[in-house]
């Protein structure tokens, strides 16, 4: 049977693990949440061992072969072992395939294999991902939809043990826009700062953040995550309340230096992993970085860095151009190769 990432939480504390989890979904926050307490049930119950495999440097899948003799291998401890297979594309291939099923077939006693996916649909599945249900568990972090959202920004808010009017919860998730981390975040920072009472629309106002900073990486998020009428939104609505170019490109710049960093190592072949950690990358951003870098090549990278750069010199007055216009094609063109002839217009 098929779980929400939560239920498969909730889940957890009722018995020893089970052989095998799959845990994908579009909703990096569930993902990671999930899978997090997948590996907290883990060190309550003993597990003193854990791998991880992962497609490395220029592979497009992890290592198979490492993967099964693993399986195959006992604990160098007699301890027991969590097992972790990030697929970030949700696709194993013919061969990953095989070794998952071959695993659940006959699971070894001292080991769990904890499965994560960065995408999922319906055509993801197949003969792995049943052969992991009849063993184990396996749960679909699906997008919240908007008419959701509202609903699960109560539970979490009750969760951390607040509460709040119908009308504060509907502003706090106008404000967030479907972003489940921001949402997330807001609802950590509110946990400290309120005093206990019920929360209204006007003291929700007073304590959400309304700093440009914030509101920057959202547009950034979006564009990398490919939402380019959210993009186009946001921006009218920061100008709108007044905001400044210059006091947006600090972040935007950084974002896309980032990237370009990334871009590089992947060109070359090289760990993308290990790059993520140099660039002090949250796992549960990854999938967010992976999805852009598969949209443009290294070469383009730079080039939204230079692009930038012109915005920029617009935005102090040194160059002719409209930056606001300017900025909202740059990052259409990230979130959509087709909107790259944008910026050959504005040259």
């Amino acid at each position: 049977m098929e779980l929400k990432p939560e239920q498969l939480a909730a889940q957890l504390d009722a018995g020893p693990l089970r052989p095998a989890y799959l845990i994908a979904g579009p909703e990096p926050l569930r993902v990671l949440e999930a899978a997090d307490a997948v590996r907290a049930a883990a060190r309550r119950q003993g597990f003193a061992e854990r791998e991880v495999f992962e497609a490395e440097g220029n592979q497009r899948e992890p290592d198979w072969n490492a993967l099964a003799a693993s399986f195959r291998a006992p604990s160098l401890f007699a301890s027991r072992r969590l097992i972790e297979l990030r697929l970030p594309s949700g696709k194993p291939g013919k061969d990953g395939a095989e070794v998952i099923a071959e695993f659940c077939a006959d699971p070894p006693q001292d080991a769990t294999l904890l499965i994560t996916a960065g995408e999922w649909s319906k055509q993801h599945g197949g003969k792995w991902s049943e052969a992991v249900a009849r063993v184990g568990q396996v749960a679909i972090a699906w997008a919240v939809k908007p008419h959701e959202l509202p609903d699960w920004i109560e539970r979490r808010l009750r969760a951390r043990g607040l509460r709040a009017g119908r009308d504060a919860v509907q502003r706090l998730a106008d404000r967030v826009e479907g972003n489940l981390l921001a949402a997330a975040q807001e609802i950590d920072k509110l946990a400290l700062l309120s005093d206990g009472g019920t929360l209204d629309v006007e003291r929700m106002e007073a304590l959400v953040a309304d700093a440009a900073r914030y509101d920057v990486f959202r547009v950034i998020d979006a564009a990398m995550n490919g939402q380019g009428a959210q993009v186009s939104r946001m921006l009218a609505g920061l100008r709108a309340e007044g905001e400044a170019v210059p006091g947006l490109l600090g972040m935007v710049v950084m974002e896309l230096q980032r990237t370009a960093a990334l871009a590089r190592v992947a060109a070359r072949g090289g760990n993308l992993a290990s790059e993520f950690k140099a660039q002090r990358i949250w796992d549960s951003k990854q999938p967010m970085y992976r999805r852009a870098l598969q949209r443009h090549e290294a070469a383009r990278w730079e080039t939204f860095v230079a692009e930038a750069g012109r915005v920029d010199r617009m935005a102090k007055g040194r160059e002719a151009g409209d930056a606001w216009v300017a900025l909202e094609r740059l990052l259409l063109a990230v979130a959509e190769p087709r909107a790259r002839r944008l910026l050959a217009v504005a040259h």
